[in-house]
This record gives C-alpha cells, structure tokens and sequence, in this order.
C-alpha cells in the first residue's frame, strides 16, 4: 500500500488480546510492503556482504599482477556499489512507508473506537492514556513495524557472509561462524532489566501526561483557589521522577550499545592476529586476510539491526499492550451473554424506553424527568440509556460477580446493545453534562445527522441561544453578516460555559431523535433562562421522548412524569408536586434541605396545625 493511499477503507478487526499479538496482526496486515522492503533489504546488504570478497579478490589480483582480473573485479565492485546505493534508497523509502502506515492504521482504529465509546471511553481509561497512545505509541508500534524487515534482511547478509568466509577462508570463517552469534546475543539477558526501566519511565511520563492535562484544564480554577503552585509542584516533582527514570532507563540502553561495540571490536581484532598468523604460516593469502577482514567490519552495520530490534520491541510491546487495552474495550459487554445474537431490526416507531436495571420507564412520547440522589449515578445512567452498561454491571451483580443475566436498556421491546451502533445513535442521542464544541462555524456546528424536521433556527430559540448569535457576531471578522457563519474557537473557548451548554443543546436538539437523554442541560445557566429553556424543551420535544437528567425544580416541574432513582433503583414515580409533597428523599434532594432544616420545617407544620385544630374548638364552643 502507497501512502498516498492512505487512510484505509476499512482498518480491519484487530486481534487486541494483548501487545504482541497486536503487534503480529499489523504485521501480518502489511504483508506485501514487508515483502517490498524485505526484498530492498536483501538487495541493499548482500551488496554489503559482497564487498568484503570484492576487496579481497582486487588486492589477490593486484599481488598477481594480473590487469584482466583487476578489471573484473573494478566492474563488480561498480556493480555492488550500484546494488548497494539502490538497495538502501528503496529499503528506507519502503520501510517508511510501512511505519507510516503502520501508525496510521493504528490511528484509524483508535478514532474507529472513540467515535463507537464515545464518553464512555474516558470513564474507561484515563485521559492522559488515551493521549499517550494516540500520539507517542503509535510512533513506538510503526517503528517495531518498520524494522522487522530490515532486521531480517541484517539476519540474511550476516548468514551470507558467514557461509561466505567458511568457503572462501574457512580456518577464518569458523572463527567468524562462532564469534557473530556471540556477539548478536550477548545483550539478550540484559533485555528484560532494559525492557523493565523502559516500562517504568513510560509509566511515569504517561502519568506525568496525565497530571499535566489535568491541570491545564482546571488552571483557571486552581488560580482562583490559590492552588496553582501546589499542582506546578507537583507536575515538577513528577517530571524529575520521570527525568530519573529515564537516565536509569538509558544507562541500561548504553551498556548495550557498548557491548555491541566492544565485542565486534575484539572478534575483529581476533580475526586479524589469527588471520596474520596464518598468513606468516602460508596457509591462506593476504587477500583471503583482507577478505576477512573487511568482511568482519562490514558485519558491524548488520549487527546494529540487531540492537535496534531489541529495542523497537522493548519500547512498542508496551505501547501496543496501551494500545490492545483501549482498542479491547466494547461497547458493551451484555452481548456476551448466554443468548444474546448479533443485531436485530430496529424496533418499531412509537415504543417505551425501559431499564430493566433500575426499573426507568420512559413512556414514548413523554417529557420524563429523573432525579438521582448520586450525580456519578446520574452520569452512568445516562450512558446506560444510550446503550453503554454502568460499571460494574455487564450482566453481573457488582457485588458478587455471578452472572444476574440483566439485560441492557430496551426500546420497544428491542435491547440496545444488540442493535447496529449507528442504529442505535439514531435512535437515542444522550447529550453529555460537559459536552464538547468543535471549531468551526455554527453552519457546521449544525450540520449533524438529524432528521430534517426541526430547523436550526427553532433549535437555537428553544435553548435561548440569541445572546449566543450576538456574541458570535460581534466577535466575527468583517463582512460576516449571518451568525450561522460565525466561528467557534476550539472547545468553544471563547464562549462562557452556560452558553457552550445551550449552544450543545441546540445541536441535540436539531438530530430530532426518537429518543433524546439529557443529563443537566441547563447546569450553567440562571434561573430565568433556565425556565425559558424547559419551556422550549418540552414544546419542541412535544409528542417524542425525552429524558432529562436533573435535579432543577424548573425542570422538574415542566417534565410530565418525574422517576426518584435511590440505590440505583426506582423509589417513586410521579409529578414534581406530588413527589414534593409526599417523598422526604425527593424533596432533600430537589430543595437542598437538610435533616435537621426537615425536622425543623416538619415540627412547624406541626404545630401549624395544631393551631388550627384549636382555633376550630374555640370556634365551635
């Protein structure tokens, strides 16, 4: 494959069991420009193998004084120049492009993963990992990829000249034949100390990634804290550990590359004493000495392939094993259940949202809102709605572990998980707390599967998004006259935070969905708008399903029906205020209030009605 014919049209299934096996499955994927450059490599360093015997055989024919010979051996050696030249512009472009691609599929089937996670990915694996194996790892795993096949081509020309000296020279060839596996495999026990320090620096910069991010992204917060010295303290202390780690991790690598350079040193020294001891006894000829020789110098290129193998494997495995990691992960794991089946038909229009894990009802049609005592509980069940277990779940009791056989979300009748992914987001779109803004204009902001019956303009009036418009206009170059070609800065970072979340909710709002989970839409905004946008919402949304996530009396009071989730299951169905009134868990949760400011509310009523009681005695004497 060119890389110009990148990217793949289909990356394909990797086999993400672990890091080594990963690492055979995108070998086995580049088969042919393994070959490509396999073949290169063979040409480039039989070239170089050939050299030494070229050399030999000019200084035999210059000792001969035979002209006619040295002619011949002046056009071979022009013949292996041209071989190597060739040979080694084709083996690096080719293996290259196996790199390149290499990384690129990589890349692919990470985005590939993302986009079918989605949030829940990050509630998987942390940030700092993800980052670490989208831009380092990849890097790591092509290299591996790229040099398999120069390796084995350095394997092939050693064993060529090998097999050359021992029938050119084979009282120097025998010593040559013993000596160079010596030499390639004399670093191998030190392999796994080396591989080992390279794991713990790798572990310490992705977590040094990791507090780094985290910190940038909360730097305005941790400025008005006064934290902002204490977390830089922490990142610097964290780099040094990673600065230790690493020297630790290089000194290992040096003394590697010294014996790779010491001990060729002493085998060719071996070979010249041996060799010249031979030559004063008349066993072989000078030229058979220079022969050897040069053929032993020349191994010393070859044998720096077998270094660079070992370390592209000590340095990808693990990366390839972050990389199987994420890339192992499912969308859920209920498919794995006793009688689950691939994907069905899409359920029937007009059917009830149901979660069997918690008891959700969400009838087709309603504005149904749902109260969670636990905001995490909020999130996962929001994710579970959109057809992502909660942790722990998965079809297994969180406590126990034994096999509950709980079955995903339903819609229609019709489990979630066992619908194609791209049905499934179809069918229900869940909008995130923090969801995310990509740069661009908001006409591309917009443009997003929907199903064409709800226009972008009603979308960004039913979220109160007009101060939005102006503020995307006012900011814009001059001569943008339509706010919808207005641009959003990266993350929408421009933007305040209540109105990227209104800006997020018109984009949610224009898919026009079957069924549409919200999970606090309206956190970052005052009450007035607040109201304003639960009045859009339930017009909007008027006859299709919709659930919101909330703990906003507002809200609440709009929704047709409100579910109190307690213990991650169902506590009680009803109205706002009915709820209010008859469930203490709801009305702390909704009002805030706590025990003793109930107790207190609760002994007032009391005695309010006392009073009253009293006062129809006194009446009625």
């Amino acid at each position: 494959m060119q890389i110009s014919d990148l990217p793949y049209p289909d990356p394909g299934v990797p086999d993400a069991r672990s890091g080594p096996r990963f690492l055979l499955w995108l070998g086995r994927g580049q088969l042919g420009g393994q070959l490509k450059s396999l073949c290169w490599g063979i040409l480039h360093f039989s070239g170089v193998a050939g050299l030494p015997y070229a050399v030999g055989l000019g200084v035999t024919a210059v000792v001969d004084r035979d002209p006619d010979r040295l002619l011949r051996v002046a056009a071979l050696l022009l013949v292996i120049g041209v071989a190597i030249s060739v040979g080694d512009a084709m083996l690096h472009r080719t293996a290259v492009t196996n790199w390149i691609t290499a990384a690129a599929r990589v890349q692919q089937l990470l985005a590939r993963k993302t986009a079918e996670l989605g949030s829940a990915l990050t509630r998987r694996v942390a940030a700092g990992e993800v980052v670490a194996v989208s831009t380092g790892d990849v890097e790591k795993i092509g290299w591996f990829v790229e040099a398999v096949s120069r390796f084995l081509a350095a394997v092939f020309s050693v064993v060529l000249v090998c097999i050359g000296l021992l029938f050119y020279a084979p009282e120097l060839g025998v010593v040559v034949a013993i000596g160079v596996p010596l030499v390639a495999l004399a670093s191998l026990p030190l392999l796994p100390r080396a591989t080992k320090r390279a794991d713990i620096q790798r572990e310490k910069a992705g977590k040094a990634t990791e507090l780094a991010s985290d910190t940038v992204a909360g730097l305005r917060v941790l400025r008005g804290i006064g934290g902002e010295e204490l977390f830089l303290g922490r990142y610097r202390e964290a780099s040094q550990e990673v600065r230790r780690a690493a020297v630790r991790s290089a000194r290992m690598w040096a003394l590697i590359s010294a014996i790779q350079v010491v001990l060729p040193g002493a085998l060719m020294i071996t070979v010249v004493w041996y060799g010249a001891t031979l030559v004063t006894d008349g066993t072989i000829s000078v030229g058979e000495l220079v022969a050897a020789f040069s053929a032993v110098a020349t191994l010393l290129y070859p044998l720096r392939h077998f270094e660079e193998i070992a370390m592209a494997y000590s340095f990808s495995r693990p990366s390839a094993k972050r990389a199987a990691r994420v890339l192992s992960l499912t969308r859920t794991d209920a498919a794995e259940l006793p009688g689950r089946t691939g994907p069905v038909e899409s359920p029937a229009v007009g059917g009830d949202l149901y979660d069997p894990h918690t008891g959700l009802l969400a009838p087709a049609g309603r504005f149904t809102a749902v109260v969670c005592g636990d905001p995490d509980l909020a999130g996962r069940l929001a994710e579970r709605l959109g057809g992502h277990p909660m942790d722990g779940e998965a079809g297994a009791d969180a406590g126990t572990g034994a096999d509950t056989g709980t079955p995903s979300v339903l819609l229609g009748g019709v489990a979630l998980d066992e619908l194609e992914l791209d049905t499934a987001r179809t069918l229900v779109l869940v909008q995130d707390k923090d969801p995310v803004l990509l740069s661009g204009t908001l006409r591309e902001l917009f443009d997003v599967p929907a199903s064409g019956t709800v226009e972008s303009g009603a979308a960004l009036a039913a979220a109160q998004c007009a101060d939005v418009l102006d503020a995307l206009l006012q900011s814009a170059p001059d001569g943008v006259e339509d706010p919808m070609d207005a641009r959003i800065t990266e993350r929408g970072r421009s933007l305040s935070g209540g109105q990227r979340q209104r800006l997020a909710l018109a984009r949610s709002l224009v898919t026009d969905p079957e069924v549409l989970v919200l999970d606090e839409p309206t956190s970052a905004v005052d009450s007035h708008t607040e109201a304003r946008i639960a009045d859009g919402i339930a017009a909007l949304r008027a006859g299709r399903t919709t659930v919101v996530l909330a703990s906003s009396p507002l809200l609440l009071d709009r929704a047709d029906r409100v579910v109190l989730i307690d213990g991650s299951t169902v506590a009680a169905v009803g109205t706002h205020r009915e709820l209010l009134h008859r469930e203490p868990l709801y009305r702390a949760v909704v009002t805030r209030e706590t025990d003793e400011e109930q107790q207190e509310r609760l002994a007032g009523l009391e005695l309010t009605e006392l009073d009253e009681v009293l006062t129809e005695i006194e009446e009625s004497a």
